[in-house]
């Protein structure tokens, strides 16, 4: 294994952060059939919206509670007594509480010092722990990155001292590079009891490189949501952090169901009405489909030639694309054993050349490839009959 990671978890957020994604307006049903999914797959945490959100989210997060998933099941909040007080009501396994720290959120948003945010801070996490000890407890600041450091190392040392479970960085607007976040959360695990989760926007296309980054450094939980929906351009996408992890050694991610992926990106990509990308991490119509000739070759010689995933872990095949002017005739044959034509190698060349000439002049389709090796097949290869035909 090539890397300083042994283990982390995954904080699954697509029922909070995702929530956030413009196109998104789960339904309870939905909500249900999501966590459900999520915990086939495996993920340790599921991450849900704050229960003040409205009374309809209250509900939904007491009826995924009642599930009695494996997955413990988190509520995100304000950095107040009144939040607090309402997600105690319920048989949650864990509270996590965010306030923003960068000079921005600080004018902007809440209007507090570092002061009054440290005081805030270890008033909430006091009332939870004196309340609910066995809870887990998660203090993370917002806009992590365009905070100060000093400010965020004071913040980290009293949420500490107060005995909080996790600190949270939160890379909220994607302003942060890997090398950033690798740098920050090596100096907080230099000092603080607790572990460390990061929180990646993808707003400068980061997030799963700065995830990365933030296990190499020392972090143990990872947010993600499917698709990486959320604000904006969203988060860490699940199935991007679990390709990065798979292609840099398979037994890091073994003890998820990763065939349980595709089911999920098809399932939130419908109710949010949104098509899974071409390029998508591993679920994407393209990501183990082969076209240049001399990737056809090596493909079919030996996979991993051209394939840092191994599509069958994920319930998925490859595909050669053939009806095109790069086909080379190590494609050809594959196509025609697959349909179970008896061709030489003299013959599939024949095919192969004729078939580029026909590219040049309008693009195939894989029925033309098709016709075409059926017809030699047939011994029946007159160019002026085929032209005709394709």
């Amino acid at each position: 294994m090539r890397t300083g990671i042994s283990d982390f978890k995954i904080i699954e957020s697509t029922l909070r952060e995702g929530e956030q994604f413009v196109g998104a307006s789960f339904t309870t049903q939905q909500k249900l059939e999501i966590a459900r999914t999520l915990d086939e797959f495996g993920v340790e945490y599921i991450e849900l919206t704050s229960p003040v959100v409205s009374p309809g989210s209250y509900e939904d997060i007491k009826a995924i509670v009642a599930l009695g998933l494996r997955a413990k099941i988190l509520t995100h909040i304000r950095c107040n007594k009144n939040d607090a007080a309402k997600a105690l009501e319920i048989d949650l396994d864990g509270i996590d509480i965010v306030i923003g720290t960068s000079s921005f959120l600080r004018r902007f948003s809440h209007g507090k010092d570092i002061p009054q945010i440290i005081e805030a801070a270890v008033e909430v996490l006091s009332f939870i722990k004196d309340q609910r000890p066995e809870l887990e407890v998660r203090f993370s600041t917002e806009d992590s990155f365009r905070s100060s450091w000093e400010d965020l190392f004071t913040v980290y040392k009293a949420v500490d001292e107060v005995g909080v479970d996790r600190v949270g960085v939160a890379d909220t607007v994607g302003v942060a590079t890997p090398f950033e976040v690798y740098t920050l959360v090596s100096k907080i695990k230099s000092f603080v009891r607790a572990e460390v989760e990061f929180h990646g926007h993808n707003d400068s296309g980061c997030a799963i490189a700065n995830s990365y980054a933030a296990l190499e450094a020392g972090a143990t939980c990872i947010d993600t949501s499917v698709l990486g929906i959320g604000e904006r351009n969203g988060i860490t996408p699940l199935g991007g952090l679990i390709a990065r992890l798979y292609a840099l050694d398979p037994r890091l991610v073994g003890k998820y169901r990763l065939e349980v992926l595709r089911v999920l990106d098809q399932m939130v990509a419908r109710w949010v009405g949104v098509d899974i990308p071409f390029n998508n991490y591993i679920t994407g119509i393209t990501a183990f489909t082969h076209k240049a000739g001399i990737h056809a070759k090596a493909i079919l010689n030996e996979p991993q030639t051209y394939e840092i995933l191994n599509p069958e872990a994920f319930g998925l095949s490859r595909y050669i694309s053939v009806a095109h002017r790069l086909t080379g005739w190590h494609a050809i044959k594959w196509r025609a054993e697959q349909l179970g034509l008896e061709l030489d190698e003299r013959q599939i060349k024949e095919v192969t050349a004729h078939l580029k000439a026909l590219a040049d002049e309008k693009p195939p389709s894989l029925d033309d490839v098709d016709t075409l090796l059926k017809r030699w097949a047939n011994g029946w290869k007159k160019e002026e009959e085929v032209h005709a035909e394709v």
